[in-house]
């Protein structure tokens, strides 16, 4: 039956598995929402279209699935393009869906009306498009959603002129057959059995892209005789304690002495970039294998490298079918006392760098259930646990890594509160990163989520005043008046508490997790 086109697409979105869309209505996208309802679809009301991107990242990183946002033309579109940044740079997929005018050559004044709002999509999502009638539109969101499951997941942008939306069109047609990821041949996974066998000090490097072979990690380790780091967004893929691991050190200037010990690294599913390593390499003289589903990380191999265009997760899932078939299981290759007293030192850098964190993160780590999801942001807390804290479980801690946002944690998860009810989720942030997306706790407040929202309240920039100090400039703007974090939270219908002890601190968390809404708790270094 012909629907308008924005009814249509709802009914799209949800035949093709999608249940839940974050966005907030306006009068350029009000089609869109149409047929929500009727769909089945749910829809998250943010508070700010940014709010709405993270939701959908957070989303997206809690299920798998693609996350969804509807977005108003102009400024809509703008207001979430750093959360369209942040699923860029960290490899999510998120559907934006937004309005857009229908003609703008001629025409000058229109309400919200931009230069060019496709091109300024374009600048963080893998593509952004307009789509002028229903056909289009079909074919770029089917064109989407397969790439999401063949390709790099990053977000795509869909404009929508706003005639086109309120127009009858016909029903979509039926979902294609989707393509899937390339995986590495027989020949590829034969020529990597025999390079890490060969090798004397194999190191196994694993990042946010191998999370799909979690399952086979102790096996590989222990067939090989490698020692292991992640990637701090591969945190939890090596089971905590395990002997041969170094952690999720890897930013640690001393990791690198460690790499140079390597006469073969196998880096799965890591970019291996500037906030894996902070510094330019990993420090390693010998070959590399890489694998990775973005043929354009492997242009950076040498010319004594193996790249492997494929999923990292096949491979290693194919690498523990293989090695047992041409041999028993090797002694470790590595010096187990060596690698437990580094990180022990690596610990002990953390605890003088960051003064108060570890003893926090390691008290609440020792209260958090396993299979809590937690989302942090950028701040001095998060830097410092994120070294120190081993997960139990691969995918449950998520950072706004590449891009680096303030403001990600709260909104985003929200989102992964939403996607996961009755299951534990976390906000971990500062107390600056909060002003930036606080309103977004009224949308946590509505919903009922029993989220805690943990606060580090150190009542300054904590990081940039360091900096500046290792740089020699006088601390200069890192200061702000902070307001009474407690009383605004309790403002917005959301519980609150101080905790004095970290043993509050830890009574606090538990309880939160039953609440019939949000806690707020304050952190401080006066806990310690």
């Amino acid at each position: 039956m012909q629907r308008p086109l924005g009814a249509q697409i709802a009914h799209m979105l949800k035949s093709r598995g999608v249940d839940t869309v974050f966005g907030i209505p306006g009068v350029h996208n009000i089609e869109m929402y149409r047929g929500m309802e009727q769909a089945g679809l749910r829809h998250v009301l943010a508070r700010h279209e940014q709010g709405a991107g993270f939701m959908a990242d957070g989303y997206t990183r809690a299920t798998g699935r693609p996350g969804v946002c509807t977005l108003i033309t102009g400024p809509g579109v703008l207001n979430a393009l750093t959360a369209l940044g942040q699923s860029y740079s960290d490899s999510v997929p998120v559907l934006a869906l937004a309005s857009c005018l229908d003609e703008t050559a001629a025409r000058r004044g229109q309400l919200h009306q931009m230069r060019d709002q496709r091109a300024a999509a374009g600048t963080v999502c893998a593509w952004s498009e307009v789509a002028r009638d229903a056909a289009t539109a079909y074919a770029l969101i089917d064109r989407a959603l397969g790439e999401f499951g063949s390709a790099r997941p990053r977000p795509r942008a869909i404009h929508l002129p706003i005639a086109t939306l309120g127009a009858p069109a016909d029903a979509p047609p039926a979902a294609p057959a989707r393509a899937a990821r390339p995986e590495a041949t027989h020949a590829q996974v034969t020529a990597v059995v025999d390079a890490v066998l060969a090798a004397e000090r194999p190191l196994f490097v694993f990042g946010g892209g191998a999370l799909g072979g979690a399952d086979v990690v102790p096996d590989l380790l222990r067939q090989t005789g490698a020692a292991s780091f992640t990637t701090y967004a591969a945190r939890g893929i090596v089971p905590p304690g395990h002997p041969a691991h170094f952690g999720a050190f890897l930013a640690r200037p001393d990791s690198a002495r460690v790499a140079a010990q390597a006469d073969l690294v196998i880096a799965l599913g890591t970019e291996l970039s500037e906030v894996d390593l902070w510094r330019d390499a990993l420090g390693h003289d010998c070959p590399t294998i890489r694998v990775d589903i973005d043929p354009e990380i492997l242009t950076a191999c040498g010319p004594r490298d193996m790249p492997i265009l494929g999923d990292a997760g096949a491979l290693m899932r194919a690498l523990a079918i293989a090695i047992p078939a041409r041999t028993e299981d090797r002694a470790p290759c590595w010096d187990l006392d060596e690698i437990a007293h580094t990180r022990a030192r690596w610990r002990a850098e953390v605890m003088a760098e960051r003064p108060g964190v570890v003893e926090t993160a390691e008290a609440l780590r020792d209260a958090m259930p396993d299979d809590a999801m937690i989302w942090s942001d950028m701040t001095q807390f998060a830097y410092g646990a994120t070294e120190v804290w081993d997960m139990p479980r691969p995918g449950h801690w998520h950072h706004p890594y590449g891009f680096g946002t303030l403001g990600y944690a709260l909104p985003a998860a929200i989102g992964g509160a939403v996607a996961r009810p009755g299951l534990p989720t976390v906000a971990i942030l500062g107390d600056y990163g909060l002003q930036y997306t606080l309103p977004e706790l009224g949308t946590a407040v509505e919903l009922g989520l029993p989220l805690p929202i943990l606060v580090w309240d150190n009542a300054q920039l904590g990081e940039i005043r360091d900096a500046m100090v290792a740089a020699q400039i006088a601390p200069t703007a890192v200061v702000a008046r902070n307001p009474d974090f407690l009383a605004l939270a309790r403002a917005y219908g959301a519980h609150a508490t101080q905790p004095d002890t970290l043993d509050a601190l830890k009574a606090a968390l538990v309880q939160a997790f039953t609440a019939d809404r949000p806690t707020l708790i304050r952190m401080t270094p006066a806990m310690l």
